[in-house]
């Protein structure tokens, strides 16, 4: 089974492309940290799984997700990213990824999915599964027809303030919305890493959330973010 990889974060594509040299079916071909070092990789073969991040230093990987769809429906594809939010959820699937996971995803839970994937599933997350099925659930679109949630979601409200947080902690939420690590926030800043980290945790506690994704997801459902 030939895997392409494409990831610009070291530490994450580094473990990622371990654990799938780890798997004697797994056939790991290219491990790109670009758009455009993926489209050379795979300008000749297209590999039977593509996992692919999102923010990529050149381009968006939904362009690449589409590009790769248009070439060949056989390629399995399936995003690995922080970005939890319906937005890029839909366009993802849209543009023909079958697979969805956030990178908080443990190491068997990655490589369950990728063989999942090739048998025909589509792994998603549980935490974006079951706040998809609570929108399509909804009342704002009819049980059973779920392209009314999709194409009209609950536009929030604009925030008159910062909802539950202090001025730092909503700055550092919009920061960790576009998807920076906390020793990047806190050079950002000008801030310790260990001050990023206790505010990230009070915005957890404050959110009823446990990772990043799903922090940012519900502050976009409480109108706290575009």
């Amino acid at each position: 089974m030939n895997v392409m990889l494409v990831e610009d974060d070291t530490a994450f594509r580094r473990g990622f492309a371990k654990l799938i040299c780890a798997e004697p079916d797994f056939n790991l071909i290219g491990a790109a940290t670009s758009l455009a070092e993926a489209r050379r990789c795979m300008s000749a073969e297209l590999p039977d799984v593509l996992l692919v991040d999102l923010g990529l230093p050149d381009g968006d990987g939904i362009d690449l997700i589409r590009e790769v769809y248009e070439r060949s429906r056989c390629v399995n594809t399936m995003v690995v990213s922080v970005f939890g939010d319906e937005q890029h959820v839909f366009r993802s699937l849209e543009a023909g990824a079958t697979g969805y996971l956030l990178k908080d995803a443990a190491p068997d839970e990655i490589i369950t999915s990728i063989r999942n994937l090739v048998a025909g599933g589509s792994p998603i997350s549980p935490v974006i599964a079951r706040k998809l099925l609570t929108r399509l659930l909804s009342p704002m679109g009819t049980p059973g027809t779920p392209g009314n949630a999709i194409s009209a979601p609950e536009k929030a409200a604009a925030p008159l303030d910062h909802g539950p947080f202090s001025d730092r902690e909503y700055e550092i939420l919009c920061i960790i919305a576009r998807g920076f690590r906390s020793d990047e926030i806190a050079r950002m800043l000008s801030i310790s890493t260990h001050t990023v980290i206790s505010h990230v945790k009070n915005i957890y506690q404050k959110l009823a959330v446990h990772s990043r994704a799903e922090a940012v997801f519900e502050a976009r459902q409480m109108g706290l973010l575009d």
